[in-house]
């Protein structure tokens, strides 16, 4: 892969070469060189993890450990999730917000003995890591996980391949955490994902990383999976990604997340941005984060001018492109409140052509989280 000249050199993930000896295209995505895809086909990798199991490599993704007896109650001040109440061994999906309650990033948070485990966005974890030492030290340690590396098994037939390696393993609650052994090597496994499906991320030592993979791959269950086919799973799946669907010109309410805030919060606030999120909370906020399902096979992308059927502006597509599993283009945005509600009419300008569409329920397919 060549750099424009002056481009910073990218970074690679412990699993570089085990990407290159399958055959992977290597894209630049947030200052690391990852695999988009795989010779299968983006198609045919979100298909097979929708019906077996896909195997991600998500080690450019920040891993962070917050040490100390208050880093819950520390971390309460920067989110509006319900941190305190987490049990040990329970995880959440919270976010980091500003003044204003705009989502300075979207994370999720572990209960571990020592305080809690992190996982944040891979073009955040440089800014969360500062922000979180600048607001929480001295009285909890922040220490990055750098020599950790993180893969994802996501698919109906995860969790049976997983416990041929970790026995147990497939009992374990969705959101939850449990630390154990891979082939005699130490990991943290958690269950959740950002696929829409059952699946684990399984955190451990960068050096043992391509050991594991290859234990995993070679289950006839499993395929390697690009970042291709991970933005298509998680597009039907109707989850966001950070600096598209959220941002910090964007509130939880808004961006449909408001479920990320917690009761207690909600009303004792003490987060950032508390004023004007429990305010939209109550009044509505003035747009909503919808889904859109364009007529015909043209899909429209990110940046796409959505209008009423009349023509006048009403919002944009923050995601968009082909649904593999729903068999056309699908998109996600913003549009007025007034236009939120499924079933809407609207239209998504392609190529300087109004294209009709309406507005639909998310997700695009159902969930499939483990649910005991």
């Amino acid at each position: 892969m060549t750099l424009a000249d002056g481009a910073a050199p990218l970074s690679r993930t412990p699993l570089h070469a085990l990407h290159l000896a399958r055959g992977a295209r290597m894209v630049a995505f947030a200052g690391y060189e990852m695999p988009v895809q795989y010779p299968p086909g983006i198609i045919a990798e979100h298909l097979h993890t929708r019906t077996q199991a896909g195997l991600f490599d998500v080690s450019h993704m920040g891993q962070l450990r917050l040490i100390g007896q208050d880093a819950a109650a520390m971390l309460e001040r920067l989110v509006p999730g319900d941190v305190r109440g987490l049990a040990p061994g329970r995880m959440r999906y919270t976010l980091l917000l500003n003044d204003k309650g705009g989502i300075i990033d979207d994370l999720m948070v572990t209960r571990v003995e020592d305080g809690l485990f992190l996982v944040v966005n891979a073009a955040c974890k440089d800014t969360d890591t500062a922000h979180l030492r600048t607001e929480l030290e001295p009285f909890v340690t922040v220490d990055a996980c750098d020599g950790q590396a993180l893969l994802a098994l996501q698919g109906p037939a995860a969790a049976a391949v997983l416990a041929r390696f970790c026995p147990g393993i497939d009992r374990i609650p969705f959101m939850s955490a449990a630390t154990g052994s891979f082939d005699g090597r130490p990991c943290q496994v958690t269950r959740s994902g950002y696929t829409g499906e059952d699946g684990f991320e399984i955190s451990l030592a960068a050096a043992d990383a391509t050991a594991i993979a290859e234990r995993l791959l070679a289950e006839p269950e499993v395929a390697p999976i690009g970042l291709g086919a991970r933005d298509t799973l998680r597009l039907e799946a109707g989850l966001c990604l950070y600096g598209h669907d959220i941002d910090t010109t964007t509130n939880p309410v808004e961006a449909g997340l408001a479920w990320a805030i917690g009761a207690r919060r909600r009303a004792n606030g003490g987060f950032p941005g508390a004023a004007t999120i429990v305010a939209e909370l109550g009044a509505g906020p003035r747009r909503r984060r919808v889904g859109i399902q364009p007529e015909g096979r043209a899909p429209a992308r990110e940046g796409t001018v959505i209008t009423d059927p009349a023509g006048a502006p009403i919002g944009r597509v923050t995601s968009g492109g082909f649904g593999p599993s729903v068999g056309g283009p699908i998109a996600m945005g913003y549009v007025g409140s007034q236009f939120a509600a499924p079933g809407t009419a609207c239209a998504l300008v392609v190529r300087d052509q109004p294209r009709p569409a309406r507005v639909v329920p998310l997700p695009f397919v159902p969930h499939r989280y483990y649910r005991g």
